[in-house]
């Protein structure tokens, strides 16, 4: 398992906020930037309950992701420094969608 700090605040729900750092855990074998399996904010642990999708850019790799909580999150590592960033978090059930831009007819 692998896992990697950056620092990184959190506003999940109103009036709640979580500082501290993103440590993702991957699985054993994998790249850095593959497979995350478990991430932490500060030292709230989400369980990665579905990866949503994944793409790759130059210098990053992208994980949309729906966590234990039923959260919807996009993780993004950095190549170059080995750090991971969240870039969406949205709070939704399974029922609200997946926060797509396309839609199922």
């Amino acid at each position: 398992m692998t896992s990697h700090d950056t620092e990184q605040t959190l506003e999940p729900d109103p009036g709640e906020s979580i500082t501290g750092s993103i440590r993702v855990e991957c699985y054993a074998g994998q790249r850095a930037a593959e497979s995350p399996r478990r991430f932490f904010l500060g030292q709230r642990g989400i369980e990665v309950t579905e990866i949503i999708d994944r793409w790759l850019d130059p210098d990053y790799s992208y994980f949309k992701l729906r966590g234990d909580d039923t959260g919807i999150y996009i993780l993004r590592h950095d190549r170059t420094t080995d750090t991971w960033e969240m870039t969406l978090y949205h709070n939704s059930t399974h029922e609200e969608g997946r926060l797509s831009t396309t839609r199922d007819t």
